[in-house]
């Protein structure tokens, strides 16, 4: 028997549940609504999931909808290696953010808009949801897609510059070899950061690869100045940022992958110190240490 997409996806939400152990109501309950369909090309999708990886996506046989509802990377520019992300990889990211009812969140590398909305579902219509993407046709796709959230904002923007407002949880949605002052300064007091680490590896692809790896950290904002709360959610390989990485910290960061690449991270220090035995990444600015 064929479920009805409605109920195809209050499964796959309680699946992504399951699977990620999410913790935030709000998120499996947008999972469960905002159809996934109308933030990508019409099917068949190429799609990947754990077992594409060497191989190369695969297309879905048809455009049912109801293939989008599994735990998937959907290709939106094959070309250029950009796909909706896997829901089981983004939902946990998502979660580690703590969404509530009126919050503001910042969403950085919006692509075509549906981890957005998934977001903009979470905080309802008292909230704000402020989507960057750098690239100008995404952007307006995103625009497109998004029009019907009251709570979204979409610009065409590569989040490296002061942001001017504070939000409660930044999203980001592709990697950073580092810790940009700019983002820090704009998260709220007990506001959260989850963003993608990643470094890219090998010669011949070059040290700014199209794909970096790398952990995800979720930061939280705490009373005390010099020393916030740090934690790893997972590891993760993804779509490397455009105007967010650096050559020299991607080689830096490569290298403590190299020496230890499932850090015990705890805190986020911002206090101007020599580096010493706790420091696992080290910027001018700014400490992420064991």
């Amino acid at each position: 028997m064929t479920l009805d997409l409605a109920l195809r996806r209050q499964f796959f939400a309680e699946d992504i549940q399951a699977i990620g152990n999410l913790e935030t109501p709000a998120l499996v309950e947008a999972l469960a609504c905002v159809p996934r369909e109308a933030f990508l090309r019409a099917g068949p999708w190429l799609v990947m999931g754990e077992g594409d990886v060497g191989r190369g996506p695969r297309q879905t046989p048809d455009a049912d909808p109801r293939h989008l509802y599994h735990n998937l990377s959907v290709a939106i520019d094959p070309a250029r290696q950009l796909f909706n992300g896997a829901p089981g990889v983004v939902s946990v990211s998502i979660d580690a953010l703590g969404l509530r009812a009126g919050a503001r969140v910042l969403h950085v590398g919006a692509g075509w808009g549906y981890y957005t909305a998934i977001m903009a579902h979470c905080v309802g219509e008292a909230g704000r949801v402020l989507a960057l993407e750098v690239d100008a046709d995404l952007a307006a796709q995103a625009r497109r897609n998004l029009a019907s959230f009251p709570c979204v904002e979409v610009r065409h923007d590569d989040a490296s510059r002061p942001l001017g407002e504070t939000f409660d949880a930044i999203l980001f949605s592709a990697g950073a070899t580092h810790l940009h002052d700019a983002w820090l300064d704009a998260l709220a007091s007990g506001g959260r950061l989850v963003l993608p680490l990643t470094a890219s590896f090998g010669a011949a692809a070059g040290p700014m690869a199209t794909i970096g790896k790398g952990p995800i950290v979720a930061i939280t904002r705490s009373d005390d100045a010099a020393a916030w709360d740090v934690r790893v959610v997972t590891m993760v390989a993804i779509y490397s940022g455009v105007g967010i990485r650096d050559d020299g910290m991607n080689a830096r960061l490569g290298e403590m992958l190299k020496v230890n690449p499932f850090p015990r991270l705890k805190r986020l220090r911002r206090d101007r110190h020599e580096p010493d035995s706790s420091c696992w990444l080290h910027g001018e600015s700014w400490c992420l240490a064991t």
